[in-house]
């Protein structure tokens, strides 16, 4: 039995006091795009863990807080 790779292989679980998502990309592009909205602002989401899909399973890729997404910003 072979596991087929999803059509979004990037995968970000977004969580927080009031918050807890899972959404799927098909670019870590977009993924990161969504991260920085996710976490910029008055959201109140305090940390992103972004997934890949590669060989078979997912591997975490990254954790981003909000906190490195506001100090980029500056």
């Amino acid at each position: 039995m072979t596991t087929r790779k999803p059509s979004k292989p990037w995968r970000v679980t977004v969580t927080g006091p009031e918050v807890t998502a899972t959404s799927s990309f098909t670019s870590e592009a977009k993924t990161f795009e969504f991260v920085r909205t996710c976490l910029g602002g008055d959201s109140p989401a305090d940390a992103a863990k972004i997934e890949q899909w590669e060989g078979g399973r997912w591997w975490h890729f990254e954790t981003v807080t909000a906190d490195e997404i506001q100090a980029a910003r500056r």
